[in-house]
């Protein structure tokens, strides 16, 4: 077994013991008689209200010119984790409910995508409150690279290409997004007095792994998807 096919069995196997758990939460949902729809509704406005969550905090900043709430970075990590679980509740609440439909995936895909844009908008204008223009800039290739890994593999499908490869897809961009900003929250929250660090670099170095490796995966989808067409001979 090599490396790749290493990862993805651990992944399957996370994401199953995942399932394990929230199963029986899933079946309530459905005995209450909650849709798919409904639950990536909630994710997508939980998603919302953590970028504006990052939003406030920057204008706090701009307008007080002190040092970051990070009270605040901490509540909006702690949103994207917890209103992304429902990215996972909502297909499990379609399959266990046999609610699956064809529009359903793609709602669930489309406001994946806004969930994505407003996090990392709400990142990147919180950074630029914080006068860190390098950290802002970063967070703006990081959205660039994440549209572009899921605008790839769309295309792809639409030419008939199963385009499922990469490092950093959409779970693996969350959670580097929400571990990120708790650990920038809670290592401002308890900072001794006088100390220089800046937890915002925290942020910085997360939003650099989501630039390069989104961004790397968008261009390997690329190559696979030209090898694919050569082989079919519909390049």
């Amino acid at each position: 077994m090599n490396v790749k096919e290493s990862a993805k069995t651990a992944r399957n196997g996370l994401q199953q013991g995942i399932y394990f758990v929230i199963n029986p939460f899933v079946r309530l949902l459905i005995r209450m008689g909650v849709t798919p729809n409904m639950v990536t509704t909630i994710g997508m406005l939980g998603n919302v209200a953590a970028a504006a969550v990052f939003v406030y905090a920057g204008i706090l900043v701009q307008k007080s010119g002190g040092a970051p709430d990070y009270g605040l970075v901490t509540l909006a990590g702690a949103l994207i984790i917890g209103f992304s679980l429902f990215d996972m509740l909502d297909g499990q609440v379609a399959r266990l409910g046999g609610m699956v439909s064809t529009f359903g995936a793609m709602y669930d895909s489309v406001l994946d995508r806004y969930c994505e844009m407003a996090t990392l908008g709400g990142i990147c204008f919180y950074l630029i409150g914080c006068d860190n223009m390098t950290g802002a800039i970063i967070t703006f290739v990081a959205m660039v690279g994440s549209i572009m890994v899921s605008y790839v593999r769309a295309r792809a499908e639409g030419l008939g290409i199963e385009c499922k490869i990469g490092f950093m897809q959409r779970p693996e961009r969350v959670v580097v997004t929400a571990v990120a900003a708790l650990a920038a929250g809670i290592t401002g929250l308890n900072l001794p007095a006088g100390s220089t660090f800046d937890p915002n670099i925290i942020l910085t170095v997360a939003m650099l792994i989501i630039a390069i490796f989104a961004n790397l995966t968008a261009f390997a989808r690329i190559s696979h998807s030209h090898k694919e067409l050569i082989k079919a001979g519909k390049e």
